[in-house]
């Protein structure tokens, strides 16, 4: 079959990507080989491709096509995340364009709701990443509500909870008050934000004096339910055992003392509001305070807020400033930057909020986890190595997790009241089960399954998320089943920094819990996707490019190595879109490589030139070496380094030199050796290029020869590592100088390649004449010719100790030559007197750094140098 003359990336693509998925390439089922995992991180059910998903998921399919090249049975689990907070926030949004208000609908009319959303618009993703060739186990595809997934995920919180380890506490929680959800302190992001320190006079109970607070919410004060000085506090001795009065609400609140008053901050008097801030609970409680919560679950405020009731918190602080300044009682106000939490999905402003929730105690739990990473045997591997650092700083920090969220699409908690008090509950996998227990804690025969309300909450995404690498191989429900035996422990884990905590961590707690094993050996975390300002990728800052764009206009394989010459490894990302059409460029150079070599006639009777053979051995070693770099570079996860070296290979060892030296001449036939050696090489590029360039290398693969569906690229074999000949590498690049020696010559005395020239050398270096067939192909020489001293009338150049003569007798006009050397001689001596007279200087020598005295040496050396070549090459000339 001819090759076309253009490369179609579109067609081909999907040609291709149908061929593959035709054939089964991409399923795994156990057998006898070696097994090689890769669990996918589920990106969000409502998500959509971009630069970060787009490298993720390259770095996945390189190393599950080089594992499948290798002879293992590959293995990469897809699937999408429900991603509690994000997809209901979606669902109402429609709802609320169709005039339904979520409150209106039943927890079963909502869910209703979501599924047709999810079914409608999500897994979008994943026929997304088909376009980028990710070659997953589509038949294994997941998705974390999937019923078998949710019964995995209801399976383990009562395991847990009959371990002792879940609980239900009234705890300070952070509120959403957009998702109308409590979030884990990871899902916190604190930013510093500019606000404002007001300053407000309470009056004290009985008497005209006031004393003055400061606070960054002048709102909260309908919540306050005392005012807290330091003891140790001389200004305030007077204030000891009295009452202040609250303004606007009137509310009089006692005066207490604690040493947790900072009497360096503020006014050193501190107003304590229990049911809105943490340190303010610890207080209260101490204090047997009383707790008055002021919000709504949206943040407004309620009826404790009299005439600001229904309104939001931060209308709110504007207009209670004004009418505490207008009633005096704001006496100040000061510009102030604080720390202020926002969601993490939602961006909204945090609000602690008292609440009951369901906790996960983690301290026990954690510590198999901290020892695979940082303990002695190193079990599980982060790459970079810096993250663990991190990975520690938040481990040995770990507080209780909060698991429950106040949403309805997710796993809702198996919690079943049966009377009114806090502890009336039973926890169970089934409605039926529960009954049972709830008849046995009440000793209640007459209870029935109508007698019990389920727990409204649902679990936090991430909990069920946590189990995902053995969840996807049904390792929770059914423990000893085939699949779970054989994929698990996956190998590789590819994911971001960003959730090395909320999942990575989680997923090894997990791991140990219920295999009593690690759930993956390595952790490779990229970098963000930047762009070449270093600024975040995002859709405000409008420089996240449309990721299937880019593939259309660069084709797959052009953006996955645009995306990989640009990303070092664990480093950020500086995204140019300028590398995605490198990629493409490169496409197009083997493409035309194969073209060049389609084209040639092949004759059976010719012999193979002594230049093609030693060529073809070069090259042999020479990949060898390569792929003993790209082994090491992929045993680092330092997949860009081993892209860079394949790209070097093919583009300078390859294209640059091996094809030049076998081409044959022009409209002459190609010996069959050299033929076949050369496809035999160029096959070998296809492998390894492969992982990185799938569409590419597979349609070539194809037009090189007719190949069965056992014989395509995909199940092909990685290339045998063998013995790399270190000399012809080192005499192949001793002889690549002499070529490029002789062609300077031909370039600046314009003497075209078509005119065979002459050639002699003094071999003072004992130089190996293996590649002299190469140097008089490449060179066009006429021979070369060993000679013990300087040829007459020859322009000269030297290649270490060797020294190469070309004559120039009838290819140029002598005496132009002479005046054009001897005006650069004369240049480059004025230069380098200078040179000379600066370092002769002492004051010059003694006062400049040691880099400048540097770099002025190397300039009279290499002056010194070509004074002497021009002078050599005069000689030969007159």
């Amino acid at each position: 079959m001819q090759i076309p003359s253009k490369y179609e990336a579109s067609q081909v693509e999907s040609k291709w990507y149908d061929y593959w998925m035709k054939h089964n390439y991409f399923h795994s089922e156990p057998d006898e080989r070696e097994p090689y995992t890769i669990v996918i991180p589920p990106p969000n059910v409502t998500g959509v491709l971009h630069m970060g998903h787009m490298l993720n998921n390259t770095i996945q399919d390189v190393l599950i096509r080089r594992a499948r090249l290798q002879g293992k049975n590959a293995c990469w689990v897809p699937g999408t995340d429900h991603a509690s907070i994000a997809t209901e926030a979606k669902v109402v949004a429609k709802l609320k364009e169709q005039g339904i208000d979520k409150n209106d609908l039943s927890r079963d009319e909502f869910l209703k709701h979501a599924w047709d959303w999810t079914h409608e618009y999500g897994g979008v993703i994943l026929e997304q990443l088909k376009k980028l060739g990710c070659s997953c186990d589509w038949d294994r595809t997941k998705f974390t509500m999937d019923d078998d997934m949710s019964e995995a995920v209801i399976k383990v919180f009562v395991d847990l909870y009959n371990k002792g380890m879940i609980y239900r506490g009234y705890r300070m929680v952070n509120w959403d008050p957009e998702a109308k959800t409590t979030l884990s302190d990871e899902e916190v992001i604190y930013e510093e934000k500019q606000g404002n320190l007001y300053y407000l006079n309470y009056k004290i109970e009985g008497s005209d004096d006031v004393l003055t607070i400061a606070t960054t919410r002048p709102e909260t004060i309908f919540g306050d339910t005392a005012i807290c000085i330091n003891p140790t506090d001389e200004r305030f001795t007077h204030l000891k055992g009295k009452k202040a009065i609250v303004p606007i609400c009137g509310r009089v609140i006692p005066i207490i003392e604690d040493e947790y008053v900072d009497v360096e901050f503020g006014t050193g008097c501190l107003k304590v509001t229990p049911a809105h801030d943490e340190n303010d609970k610890v207080l209260g409680d101490k204090h047997n305070l009383e707790v008055v919560d002021i919000f709504n679950e949206d943040a407004s405020l309620n009826s404790y807020g009299l005439h600001y009731e229904g309104q939001d918190r931060f209308a709110v602080r504007k207009a209670i400033a004004k009418e505490l300044e207008e009633s005096g009682v704001l006496i100040k106000t000061e510009t102030h930057v604080n720390k202020v939490g926002t969601s993490e999905r939602t961006k909204a402003v945090i609000e602690p909020r008292l609440s009951d929730q369901w906790f996960l105690k983690m301290e026990e739990l954690v510590k198999p986890a901290i020892e695979a990473v940082l303990g002695e045997d190193n079990e599980i591997q982060l790459f970079p190595k810096k993250f663990e650092n991190t990975y520690r700083h938040w481990m040995e920090n770990i507080r209780d997790w909060n698991i429950s969220r106040q949403l309805l699409w997710g796993q809702q908690i198996p919690a079943y009241y049966y009377g009114d008090g806090k502890e009336d509950f039973v926890v169970a996998e089934t409605m039926e089960d529960a009954l049972k227990l709830a008849i046995d804690k009440t000793g209640n025969a007459d209870l029935k399954a109508e007698d019990l309300r389920q727990e409204t909450d649902a679990l936090d995404t991430w909990f069920s998320s946590w189990l995902w690498p053995m969840s996807v191989f049904d390792g929770i429900r059914n423990p000893e089943n085939e699949d779970i035996k054989y994929y698990y422990p996956t190998n590789d884990l590819v994911t971001g920094p960003d959730i090395l905590f909320f999942w990575v961590a989680r997923m090894i707690i997990a791991g140990y819990e219920y295999k009593g094993e690690r759930p993956f050996n390595n952790v490779y975390l990229t970098g963000l996707v930047r762009d070449k300002q270093r600024r975040k990728m995002s859709k405000s800052l409008g420089n996240s490019p449309d990721a299937l764009k880019l593939i259309e206009e660069y084709s797959a394989d052009g953006v996955r190595v645009g995306l990989l010459l640009s990303s070092a490894a664990g480093n950020d990302l500086l995204f140019d879109e300028a590398l995605c059409q490198q990629g493409k460029g490169f496409g197009n150079k083997i493409w035309n490589a194969y073209r060049l070599i389609d084209g040639w006639q092949i004759d059976e009777t010719i012999p193979q030139p002594e230049s093609s053979k030693i060529a073809l051995d070069w090259y042999a070693s020479k990949f060898q070496k390569a792929l003993t770099e790209i082994e090491d570079h992929f045993s680092k996860y330092r997949l860009s380094d081993a892209l860079m070296a394949i790209y070097k290979l093919i583009m300078d060892d390859f294209s640059g030199w091996l094809l030049e030296i076998v081409k044959p001449a022009y409209q002459k036939p190609v010996d069959a050796a050299t033929y076949k050696g050369l496809i035999a090489a160029f096959e070998d590029n296809l492998k390894i290029l492969h992982p990185f360039m799938p569409f590419l290398t597979e349609d070539i693969w194809h037009y090189i020869a007719e190949r069965t569906p056992e014989e395509a690229l995909i199940v092909s074999k990685w290339p045998e590592a063998k013995p790399v000949n270190e000399a012809l590498i080192g005499e192949f690049d001793f002889a690549s100088e002499v070529v490029s020696g002789i062609r300077n010559i031909r370039k600046e005395k314009n003497i075209a390649f078509k005119d065979a020239i002459g050639f002699s050398v003094i071999n003072n270096g004992n130089t190996s004449t293996t590649f002299d067939s190469i140097i008089q192909k490449l060179g066009n020489l006429e021979a070369i010719e060993y000679v013990n001293e300087a040829v007459e009338g020859a322009l000269t150049f030297r290649v270490k100790s060797n020294e190469y003569f070309v004559p120039m007798a009838g290819s140029i006009d002598v005496e132009a030559e002479i005046k054009k050397l001897t005006e650069e001689l004369n240049y480059t001596e004025g230069f380098l007197k200078s040179v000379q007279k600066k370092l002769s200087n002492e004051r010059f020598v003694n006062g400049a750094p040691e880099q400048v005295i540097a770099n002025e040496r190397k300039k009279e050396a290499d002056a010194l140098a070509k004074i002497e070549t021009i002078k050599s090459s005069l000689a030969s000339l007159s």
